[in-house]
């Protein structure tokens, strides 16, 4: 079941950016909103929303900047995705319940905390708050900005680009820390993952992302502090084998009063991706529980 495909349109600083949605099931409205990175798109929401879909009218949606499509030259920054996702829950989407994974969740966060009734019900999937570059520094430095923008000159930025995204980088990538199968990424879906990397304007958010320029809150404080701030219980969900760095913040968000966290023992930052029978399961018995 691969659901009916539309397309919606946002302007963001005179540019309009066209992005891909997918519609599956019938019910309450449900939105599924996919991780923020150079390999991204909705379709890999799509194995966990065709099962949500037997309880629930799901809508999946890329992110600017980001999906199969072009995308426009832009300077990327977390302002506009607040008013991405502000323009998805008040004029586009409705939803029951919003289900976020990675970077997309810090971003939920901050928007449940403004308007608790355009969200619903908040379910975590891997939430992260820091880009790739600065977990593995430690800190954010001048220089990720400075690549940033090198990136998007028209002469060294795509040869720049292509450094990060290349297949030797994308198969580190996946196999180090997205897949806890080595075989999953077949050629197939490694090819499909390549052609998200090769769309027209791709490098502009992409490389945003990993250097934290993209990142929704500056530290761990803030962001525990929007998570603090979500009315009634939130669902956060990890695999067991994620990234020591990002396990942990994960864990300190766990912690909270108004947090249920679920460990689960397959995947790693994808694991709802490869492993949708267990993340449906999780989703599901949470949404199905009376709010608190």
């Amino acid at each position: 079941m691969e659901g009916k495909a539309e397309r919606i349109d946002w302007t963001v600083e005179g540019e309009r950016v066209t992005l891909g949605v997918t519609r599956i099931g019938s019910g309450p409205e449900l939105l599924l909103l996919p991780a923020l990175s150079s390999i991204s798109t909705r379709t890999e929401m799509l194995p966990l929303q065709q099962r949500l879909s037997r309880s629930f009218s799901t809508v999946s949606v890329d992110w600017p900047g980001f999906g199969d499509l072009p995308r426009p030259a832009v300077a990327w920054r977390p302002d506009f995705y607040r008013a991405f996702l502000r323009f998805l829950l008040t004029g586009v989407v409705h939803p029951v319940a919003t289900v976020a994974a990675g970077h997309a969740a810090g971003y939920l966060l901050g928007q449940a905390g403004d308007d608790p009734r355009s969200t619903g019900r908040l379910c975590l999937l891997s939430p992260t708050w820091r880009g790739p570059l600065p977990t593995m520094a430690g800190r954010r430095l001048a220089m990720f900005r400075w690549l940033s923008r090198m990136i998007d000159l028209p002469v060294i930025g795509p040869p720049l680009y292509r450094l990060n995204v290349n297949g030797p980088v994308i198969r580190m990538m996946t196999r180090g820390h997205v897949y806890a199968d080595p075989g999953w990424p077949t050629p197939e879906r490694m090819a499909l993952k390549r052609a998200v990397t090769e769309a027209p304007g791709a490098r502009h958010a992409s490389f945003r992302f990993v250097a934290g320029e993209l990142d929704p809150y500056v530290d761990r404080a803030a962001f525990l502090r929007a998570a603090r701030g979500v009315r009634g219980k939130l669902l956060s969900v990890h695999a067991r084998d994620c990234p020591r760095r990002s396990k942990a913040e994960m864990q300190e968000l766990g912690r909270l009063d108004n947090v249920e966290s679920l460990e689960l023992q397959s995947g790693r930052l994808s694991f709802y991706e490869e492993f949708p029978d267990d993340a449906a399961a999780v989703v599901e018995e949470f949404l199905m529980s009376s709010p608190r």
